[in-house]
């Protein structure tokens, strides 16, 4: 199939080299036109490693001509982060056409703001948006254009706004992803799937003390201790609070599951922290007012949670600490200036109107 692969992050360069290893045509999009240049130069390659070995492929197309990027195409997937979901939503909303799927793995319910865009923008083209709880892939970039791919997703809840399109959605998704997708409903029941405002916060507010004090710092192993594992499971017992209080269903996929050595099999399989933390890839310097985890993870993604649980009626007294804290080392009001209902455009709204604008779109 044809797929459009929006960005030039890790999960980007993951998506696009792995789609192509797979036979997928395949064209990347990215903003940095140097950058274009220079992938073209090396013949629109990218190096694929991965346990098999590695793997240079080609991709159809890299350009920085969103147009170019997206038309014909049946799959436009949009891995880079949340806090750079409005830019991109913006360019991308006057080329979608019928049909077209954007999947956005994860995106704190960044799909409302895609299919905003769309409509700002006059777009009334039948377009479906839809989300997951975590990248496809464990992955880092090696190189300009190389990648390592540690573990692929076994399980992917899928959310699809509107709902009443889910079964093309699903369809589509599900060819580029064989049997890894799961339908979990509508794009709020995706956005609560998503781990990284779960596993991530505790993570980087907790071990501020040693991310500060050493050059590299691998919160994944070192700063996962069992201290900070019952606090995790905590938050993640507020998620599911809330999404059991808006109606929605199991499996919630606990993020316990993810540690755990048996038991219900979590989105990246059995074994998957421990090949994280052997990779050695996520030793890495944290600059904790500007990574991504703090900036995407706990200032977009928590203020979400706090946001959604208030319509639920959800005490979430963990959420708003990290939220607070984290504000608090950055210099900045997180509650005020993350991602709401509000701030998203919805904040009007009672939870039988979300759950019907969830259901039948604009």
């Amino acid at each position: 199939m044809k797929i459009a692969v929006l960005g030039g992050g890790n999960g980007s360069f993951a998506a696009a080299g792995d789609f192509a290893l797979s036979g997928h045509e395949v064209r990347l999009w990215r903003r940095d036109a140097d950058q274009v240049a220079a992938q073209r130069a090396a013949g629109t390659r990218i190096l694929v490693k991965d346990h098999n070995g590695r793997h240079d492929v080609e991709v159809a197309l890299v350009t920085t001509d969103m147009a170019e990027a997206v038309d014909g195409t049946e799959l436009i997937l949009c891995p880079a982060p949340a806090f750079a979901q409005a830019d991109i939503a913006r360019l991308l909303a006057p080329h979608l056409r019928d049909g077209q799927v954007v999947f956005l793995p994860p995106a704190t319910f960044g799909s409302m703001i895609f299919a905003k865009a769309a409509q700002d923008a006059g777009n009334r083209a039948k377009a479906s948006f839809a989300e997951t709880g975590t990248l496809p892939w464990l992955t880092r970039k090696h190189g300009p254009f190389e990648v390592a791919i540690t573990i692929r997703a076994k399980r992917l809840p899928v959310g699809v706004f509107p709902l009443d399109q889910a079964p093309h959605a699903l369809d589509v998704i599900g060819r580029a992803f064989p049997g890894v997708i799961e339908p979990c409903g509508d794009a709020l029941s995706g956005a609560l799937m998503n781990a990284g405002p779960i596993i991530h916060p505790p993570l980087i507010v907790m071990n501020a003390g040693p991310i500060e004090h050493f050059e590299r710092w691998d919160i994944h192993k070192e700063g996962t201790q069992a201290a900070i594992r019952r606090v995790t499971d905590a938050l993640d017992d507020e998620r599911i609070a809330v999404r059991e209080a808006l109606g929605y269903g199991a499996p919630h996929f606990p993020l316990a599951h993810h540690y755990a050595k048996k038991g219900e099999i979590w989105m990246y399989g059995r074994g998957s922290h421990d090949r994280l933390t052997d990779s050695g890839d996520w030793r890495e310097r944290i600059v904790l007012t500007e990574h991504r985890y703090m900036r995407e993870d706990l200032r977009l993604g928590l203020s979400l949670l706090v946001s959604v649980a208030g319509l639920a009626g959800v005490a979430t007294p963990l959420a708003n600490a990290f939220l607070s804290i984290g504000g608090a080392i950055c210099g900045e009001d997180f509650a005020r200036g993350g991602r709401t209902l509000e701030t998203l455009g919805l904040g009007n709204l009672s939870k039988a109107e979300l759950q019907t604008l969830l259901r039948n779109g604009f």
